[in-house]
């Protein structure tokens, strides 16, 4: 994930709409090519020879007309400046590199030798490629990223119709006290399923810049609560519902093989539960942090409260309305909201 945040935050400088991106823009259509350095200024100057001292404030024009030197161009961290053009950089020659060109080699080296972010333009081929940590990058043309995210889009709705459907059934199951943790696994895995399409989709959005704003907002609709109510659903039956504790376990199940996430004992397992193979069978019984979640008006300190005194989401719907009333926090109007909410839920998913 580091990977990949890293490489995400090199994307945002340059997507469209950004300074940087139309100075790039401004080098490929003058078909100059270039080699820009950004960050990191005592290791890429230990690199360093030659060169003009420029600092000078980063425009666009600015460096086109200094990609047309050759050298590379160093630019301060956030590319809020130029500080040098025409240098001649110099790493070390043993690091390895998969790339053939003179321009494209030096660039992965000095991204292995430095923690700079190296952009280097073809001239020839009119591409611009990303190195950050000696992880190589190459940006896509817009419409074949916004096709992508379209795509992507598609598969999240269906996602998203199958996660609402599974856990309106999961709810009816917990209300009639008949879950199994076979019912819960299947829950698991379409919460990470969409979990997983939203991050692909989301680098999308960041690769697409401006251009990416309706993308991003029928995105942020299509995973609305999902995250919430995942979180919640591990609480309800991970041995610990502590929230540290559950969003470690989402992070074991995030790590698991799409095979893996299929086996309802690999996801016990990740739960800290038993990872036997008939984990599935296993009759569970949830605290009831989900329900009461979706219930409106009700703060999380007191859905917690409400939890640990009754324990399960049987004993909660059993519950008279004194009963709630003597929880602290609660009292006489939360706990008619909290006894109507959960009797509308019932009514709602009756199996």
């Amino acid at each position: 994930m580091e990977r990949e945040d890293v490489m995400l935050a090199a994307l945002e400088s340059v997507a469209p709409g950004t300074p940087l991106r139309l100075a790039l823009d401004h080098v490929i259509a003058g078909r100059t090519g270039a080699l820009i350095v950004i960050g990191d200024e005592k290791g890429v100057d230990s690199l360093s020879n030659g060169g003009f001292e420029i600092e000078a404030s980063f425009t666009p024009q600015r460096l086109f007309e200094l990609a047309k030197m050759d050298g590379a161009i160093l630019l301060d961290e956030g590319a809020s400046g130029i500080r040098k053009a025409n240098v001649h950089l110099m790493p070390d020659p043993a690091l390895p590199t998969s790339e053939t060109g003179m321009r494209h080699r030096t660039a992965e080296r000095v991204s292995r030798q430095t923690d700079a972010l190296v952009i280097s333009v073809s001239q020839r081929r009119e591409v611009v490629t990303l190195y950050r940590r000696g992880t190589r990058l190459t940006l896509q043309d817009i419409d074949v990223v916004l096709a992508k995210a379209n795509q992507a889009l598609q598969t999240l709705e269906r996602y998203r119709t199958r996660l609402d459907q599974v856990s309106a059934h999961l709810t009816a199951l917990e209300f009639e006290g008949a879950v199994t943790f076979r019912d819960v696994a299947v829950v698991i895995q379409r919460a990470e399923m969409l979990r997983r399409v939203a991050r692909e989709l989301s680098r999308s959005i960041v690769e697409l810049g401006t251009e990416g704003r309706l993308v991003r907002l029928q995105q942020e609709e299509l995973t609305a609560g999902a995250e919430d109510d995942y979180l919640m659903l591990v609480r309800d039956y991970a041995p610990d519902p502590a929230v540290k504790k559950a969003s470690a376990s989402m992070a074991r199940i995030g790590a698991l093989g799409t095979e893996q996430l299929l086996e309802p004992s690999a996801i016990a397992s990740a739960l800290g539960l038993s990872g036997k193979s008939d984990a599935g069978e296993q009759p569970v019984s949830p605290r009831g942090y989900r329900a009461l979640y979706r219930i409106p008006q009700i703060p999380a300190t007191v859905v917690n409260r409400l939890v640990e005194h009754f324990g399960t989401l049987s004993a909660l719907s059993e519950a008279t309305m004194d009963e709630l009333d003597s929880v602290e926090g609660v009292g006489a109007r939360r706990a008619r909201v909290v006894t109507d909410g959960l009797r509308r839920m019932r009514d709602r998913t009756v199996l």
